[in-house]
């Protein structure tokens, strides 16, 4: 597929629109993203104390995957939290049952 062919969506960041690559599928996807980028865009932008779009993006692009590692490393120990408990309730069942 020739790029004039791709499907295509339009997102604005800062005022400043984006024509993206997007399968239809996926443009809702897509679209919330962009809107929660640019919220975090916009919260940067607000303090006034970083100048220019790009700087902007990368702070945001920093920011949000900090907010990332954050709820992977929460879900990973709750996981491993669930996992002690199902060990203990199986030990406590095996106990139970002799």
């Amino acid at each position: 597929m020739t790029d004039d062919a791709r499907p295509t969506s339009e997102i604005t960041l800062l005022g400043r629109s984006y024509v993206i690559a997007c399968p239809p599928e996926e443009q809702e996807d897509l679209e919330r993203a962009a809107r929660y980028l640019d919220r975090a865009m916009h919260g940067i932008h607000s303090r006034g104390k970083i100048l220019g779009n790009e700087k902007i993006a990368i702070m945001a692009a920093l920011n949000i995957t900090h907010e990332l590692l954050q709820v992977l490393e929460e879900r990973k120990a709750s996981e491993e939290t669930l996992n002690q408990l199902g060990e203990r309730l199986d030990k406590a069942l095996n106990d139970t049952s002799r």
